[in-house]
């Protein structure tokens, strides 16, 4: 399976949608196995940080084949990771970055960015959950 346009678009709808109800402006990408971007979404008002944001985030979790939260978690002081944002180009080290898998294989990611990370990871999960 792979992620196709369609169903780029609809899980950003999804997340465009949760980010109307929690009142907050955000930016959606959504990659493909590659780290490639599919699509991308800007709502009125997010903040212009959060265009690269979201889209290094999908690629983190991509490349890492894991959520950019948890990533956070191994790369801090004295953890396995610890100093990888910095080593690898793109990472993104909190949460809002989300990967798609199918089976054991990741087949793309979601990454939102505009909020505050809880927020950004909610968001996240509700264009995952469309899936």
């Amino acid at each position: 399976m792979k992620i196709n346009l369609e169903q780029a678009k609809k899980m950003v709808e999804a997340a465009k949608k949760e980010a109307a109800e929690i009142e907050v402006s955000m930016v959606i990408s959504v990659v493909d196995a590659g780290g490639k971007l599919i699509t991308l979404e800007k709502m009125d008002n997010a903040l212009q940080v959060s265009i690269g944001l979201s889209r290094q985030k999908a690629y983190t979790a991509v490349v890492m084949r894991n959520t950019t939260e948890e990533v956070g978690k191994l790369a801090q002081p004295g953890n396995e990771l610890y100093g990888i944002e910095v080593s690898v180009d793109d990472l993104v080290t909190f949460g809002g970055g989300i990967p798609i898998f199918d089976g054991q294989e990741v087949i793309g990611a979601i990454g939102v960015s505009g909020g505050a990370v809880e927020e950004d990871m909610q968001v996240a999960q509700a264009g995952l959950d469309i899936l």
